[in-house]
C-alpha cells in the first residue's frame, strides 16, 4: 500500500488567478500534439504540409476545449445547466468531458479538412499517433486530481488516501468512502497503456504518411488492421478495457447515471446484481 502523495492541484497562483496541473495537462497535450504534426509534416507525401500545422492544432485545441466542456455540462451536469444556461461558461467551477472532447475534435477536423482538401478519414489518420500522448497528459491530471479512482485492492501499489483531505461523507461512490480501503491507481493504468505503450506501438506511424481510404464508410476504417486510426481506436479501446476491470465507480453489470447527469436513473443489466442494483434505485 501506498499513502497518496499530497499534491496541490495549484501548480501556480498570482493573486485571484490560479493555474492548475490540470490545464496544464491539456497544454502538454496540444504540445507534443503540435510537435510531432511537425515532424510528420515533413515526410513526403504528407497531406498537410509544414505550414498548416499550425492552424491544425488550433483547430483541434478548440475542439478540446470547447468539447470537453459542453460534453461535461450536458453528460455530467445538465441539471445545473438547465437551472442556469450560463453555468456553461463557468469554467473556473472545472469540468470537462473526454467523450465532448472527442466528438469536438472530429467536429474541428471534418470543418478545417475541407480547407485541405482532403478526406475525413484521411486527416484523421494523420493525427491518430498524436494522441496517446494527449491521454497519458491526461490520466496524470486525473491522478493529480484525485479522481476516477479503482476498486478497493490489496496490490502492494494501491493507494490509501487521507480521510482529513477527503472526508468520507464527502468522497464516495459505489464503492464506499474513498478514504476507507486503498484503491487500485487506474488513471496511471490507463496513462501507461492508452498513453505511453500506445505510444511507443504507434511512434513509426508518425513518420509514414500513406493514408487510409475511406471508401469503405466509417465501421471499416475503425476495425481494419492497416489503418493507423483503426489501431488507435482498437488498441484505445483494449488498452481502457483492461484497467476497468479494476475499476470501481458502479457495481458490475449497471449502467449508471448518477443525479447530476441527463439521464437521472439507473439501469441494470444481468441478473447476479440485480439485488444490489435494486438498492441503489432505491
Amino acid at each position: 500500500m501506498i499513502n497518496y502523495p499530497e499534491i496541490d492541484p495549484v501548480a501556480v497562483a498570482f493573486g485571484p488567478v490560479s493555474i492548475h496541473w490540470y490545464g496544464l495537462t491539456y497544454l502538454i497535450g496540444i504540445a507534443s500534439a503540435w510537435w510531432l504534426a511537425r515532424l510528420r509534416s515533413r515526410m513526403p507525401g504528407s497531406i498537410v504540409p509544414p505550414e498548416q500545422i499550425d492552424d491544425l492544432v488550433f483547430y483541434g485545441a478548440l475542439g478540446v476545449v470547447i468539447g470537453g466542456r459542453v460534453g461535461s455540462v450536458l453528460f455530467y451536469n445538465f441539471d445545473s445547466f438547465v437551472d442556469n444556461p450560463l453555468y456553461l461558461f463557468k469554467i473556473w467551477q472545472g469540468g470537462m468531458s473526454f467523450h465532448g472532447g472527442f466528438l469536438g475534435v472530429l467536429v474541428a477536423m471534418e470543418w478545417y479538412r475541407r480547407k485541405l482538401g482532403c478526406s475525413f478519414f484521411q486527416l484523421t489518420d494523420f493525427i491518430a499517433p498524436f494522441i496517446p500522448l494527449g491521454l497519458a497528459a491526461g490520466r496524470i491530471g486525473n491522478f493529480i486530481n484525485a479522481e476516477l479512482w479503482g476498486a478497493p485492492g490489496n496490490v502492494p501499489w494501491a493507494m490509501k488516501l487521507s480521510c482529513e483531505r477527503f472526508p468520507p461523507d464527502r468522497y464516495i461512490d459505489f464503492a464506499g468512502p474513498l478514504c476507507l480501503s486503498p484503491r487500485h491507481p487506474t488513471q496511471l493504468y490507463e496513462m501507461l497503456l492508452e498513453g505511453f505503450l500506445l505510444f511507443c506501438y504507434l511512434v513509426g506511424d508518425i513518420f509514414e504518411t500513406k493514408t487510409g481510404n475511406d471508401r469503405f464508410g466509417l465501421f471499416p476504417v475503425a476495425v481494419r488492421a492497416d489503418q493507423v486510426g483503426g489501431r488507435v481506436y482498437s488498441i484505445a479501446g483494449c488498452a481502457y478495457w483492461l484497467p476497468d476491470e479494476y475499476r470501481l465507480a458502479y457495481p458490475r453489470h449497471c449502467i449508471i447515471g448518477t443525479d447530476d447527469t441527463i439521464w437521472y436513473r439507473i439501469y441494470y443489466l444481468c441478473t447476479k446484481e440485480k439485488s444490489q442494483c435494486n438498492s441503489i434505485l432505491n
